[in-house]
């Protein structure tokens, strides 16, 4: 149903004037001179109205509608947010991203998006944009994972930090607490002996579930409830008799002594034989994670570069070759694990009146990947990011396709990452082939027209014989969906000092001959 518009009939002039506003003659013939203080015109044929009446309104159909008024289009953008692009119909701009739309617009009931598009397309770019601009409005980005550091650019430029990890460039401890122990003690000398506790069981819970993944990832199966209770007192073990921050080395010697507390939930019944029992698979799994097995040495020493929480962060894991699929999952949990537990110590501290509230804007990109890593991960990745509009942050969500979340062995790990879109405040949509639309529509409602054009712009760029950099028809270009409402196509464009941040072609460019670099530059330019 069209929407309900009026009609207006063409109102008869009358030829008479008010007697307290007399009507000026006109200057010229032909010319009518407006009556002050009334409506209409003045002049010979015209007249003055006071009063304007109601129109009457009329209900039909679109193709009923479309025959009286022809040039009827969309509802407006929002203009809360971000500016991302110019409308593809309309031409309108465009301003979207999770944190303003759920804080100010109210559009959304949680602030988080996730982003699908098949390589190529700009997912990258949008993200970064978003990123510039939440920015600007005072919310700290956070990428936590960047595999092929696209973003590192764009946090240098904001003055963030910049964290490089891989073999033999940086490490990540995961059994460093972080910032929580420091901010616990200023809470207790502070007097929030509750907010304290809560920040030690926070830390406590997140180094365990990293514990839990890295051997679920080394064996691809996770370990039993028997090892999980074992690693829980361990780590209580640890933190009672240990001077310093210590590391997974310094876990394995903890559950090697075999202490009471150790046995005891071992339940071996004094004989030691069947705590060995119990243990040596746990063990063999954490030698090879303090220096050696496929997932290397990156976990086994202290972080060399402690994350910040006042500033823009960024943790580059580019220099992970794509074959190491394990490892670059396990790096990608660690990310996340510690990112988000330095962003409950700044609410913590912020709930206490010691520091200012700040807000996050976290980027999880490659979220297949770490999916894959092995069962019970979806769990993981399911239960850092659950509670994101609860500690005011705002996250997007990146992956290829809806195949890469479903592809997964397990049906109820299947279900769950299929909930990862659903449960999305807004789904944005790039170029997917025509394969997807059954999987999408199962999440999201798409009209036949919204997935017609989604497929359109997954076909490749046009033939260029004379080599040309010819871009595909859907780069640059999104859907956003919210809901059940109709989708906004946006086309991204970039401004001048965006561009340089977003080359992703570096080292293509730079092994281009000194005669093809010019004549490329000079067809971009046509």
């Amino acid at each position: 149903m069209a929407p309900i518009f009026p009609l207006r009939k063409k109102a008869a002039r009358t030829a008479f004037s008010t007697d307290d506003v007399p009507v000026k003659p006109a200057k010229s013939p032909g010319v009518r001179a407006r009556v002050p203080g009334s409506r209409g015109w003045g002049g010979r044929g015209g007249g003055s109205a006071a009063l304007v009446p109601a129109v009457r309104e009329y209900r039909g159909t679109t193709v009923q509608v479309c025959g009286l008024w022809p040039f009827s289009s969309g509802t407006s953008s929002p203009m809360i947010g971000v500016p991302l692009g110019r409308h593809e119909e309309t031409q309108a701009t465009v301003c979207c991203d999770p944190i303003s739309w759920f804080q100010r617009a109210r559009l959304i009931s949680n602030p988080s998006a996730f982003l699908l598009g098949k390589p190529g397309l700009g997912k990258s770019t949008l993200v970064r944009r978003m990123m510039l601009g939440l920015s600007g409005q005072g919310v700290h980005p956070l990428v936590l994972g960047d595999l092929k550091g696209e973003h590192v650019d764009a946090v240098q430029a904001l003055g963030g930090q910049v964290i490089r990890l891989g073999r033999g460039r940086g490490y990540l401890n995961i059994l460093d607490p972080g910032q929580a122990v420091e901010a616990a003690q200023t809470l207790e000398d502070k007097g929030h002996h509750d907010a304290a506790v809560r920040v030690r069981a926070d830390a406590h819970g997140r180094r365990l579930n990293m514990v839990v993944s890295l051997i679920t990832i080394s064996r691809t199966t996770p370990p039993t409830d028997q090892e999980q209770t074992i690693l829980d007192r361990a780590l209580r073990v640890l933190d009672d008799t240990f001077d310093g921050v210590p590391v997974l080395k310094d876990l394995l010697d903890v559950i090697t002594a075999a202490p009471d507390e150790l046995r005891q939930v071992a339940l071996d019944r004094g004989d030691m034989t069947v705590y060995l029992q119990e243990t040596r698979a746990l063990e063999a799994t954490l030698l090879g994670l303090t220096g050696g097995g496929k997932l290397g040495e990156i976990f086994s020493r202290q972080t060399t570069n402690p994350m910040r929480r006042d500033r823009a962060v960024v943790f580059d894991v580019s220099s992970i070759d794509e074959t190491e699929t394990d490892l670059q999952a396990a790096v990608l949990l660690a990310c996340w694990s510690y990112g988000f537990g330095t962003v409950n110590v700044a609410n913590a501290l912020a709930d206490a009146g010691l520091e200012p509230r700040r807000n996050y804007f976290v980027v999880l990109d490659e979220l297949w990947r770490a999916l894959r890593a092995g069962k019970g991960m979806v769990d993981r990745v399911d239960a850092l990011t659950r509670l994101n509009r609860s500690v005011g942050v705002g996250q997007v969500m990146i992956s290829h396709t809806m195949s890469d979340l479903l592809a997964l062995p397990a049906e109820e790990d299947r279900m769950k990452a299929r909930g990862f879109v659903e449960r999305s405040g807004m789904v944005i949509c790039a170029g997917l082939p025509a394969s997807e639309m059954p999987l999408l529509t199962a999440a999201i409602p798409l009209s036949r027209q919204e997935q017609q054009k989604l497929i359109s712009w997954q076909d490749p760029p046009a033939w260029d014989s004379r080599g040309g950099d010819t871009e595909p028809p859907g780069r640059g270009k999104f859907l956003i969906k919210v809901g059940g409402r109709p989708g906004i196509p946006v086309q991204i464009g970039l401004t001048s000092i965006e561009a340089s941040l977003n080359d992703t072609n570096k080292r293509w460019l730079k092994t281009l001959p000194e005669a093809t670099a010019p004549m490329l530059e000079e067809e971009g330019a046509a």
